[in-house]
């Protein structure tokens, strides 16, 4: 007589699929993350500490009977310049952290011209690209009259645009 056993295997191990789980999380956690939120909590700290520390100097020259009273104006202080700065806290950590992010940018895109510029002198079918991008913008410059507020491409993209436009 035959028998069959059949035995149910798990076709991913238990501690694999929780450390995915872990990394996913943190993965969320890192494109869910705002630098501006730590940095208006951070400004608004120091607006109402340095508030508290002037309510406080105010209030030292109190006399002993009036202390209650004392905390109950600073802490009322408090509370009111939490409500009354948090906004503007908010809105210059967050113009301080996209101009951060602006700079870093630009500092990005100043490393790759650079790095695309040293890579170009050794190679003579870029310089001839380059030669052929100043020669084409130069030709567009006096056609067109010259727009103060113009985007100009960097070096990588205009080299882009000249290949695709060989290729297609």
């Amino acid at each position: 007589m035959t028998s069959f056993v059949h035995v149910d295997q798990p076709a991913t191990h238990p501690g694999v699929a929780r450390a995915e789980a872990v990394i996913e999380h943190i993965r969320v956690a890192r494109r869910s993350f705002d630098g501006a939120r730590g940095l208006a909590a951070l400004l608004l700290a120091a607006i109402v500490s340095s508030l508290l520390v002037v309510a406080d100097k105010l209030m030292s020259t109190w006399n002993e009977g009036g202390l209650l009273v004392a905390w109950l104006v600073l802490w009322g202080v408090a509370f009111a310049a939490i409500a009354f700065f948090a906004g503007t806290a908010r809105g210059l950590a967050v113009r301080a952290v996209s101009s951060a992010r602006n700079a870093a940018r630009r500092r990005a895109a100043a490393r790759a011209d650079a790095q695309f510029l040293a890579y170009a002198e050794h190679d003579p079918r870029i310089l001839r690209d380059l030669q052929a991008i100043r020669s084409r913008r130069e030709a567009e410059q006096a056609e067109a009259t010259v727009n103060a507020d113009a985007n100009v491409p960097s070096l990588y993209q205009a080299l882009r645009q000249v290949n695709l436009n060989q290729h297609y």
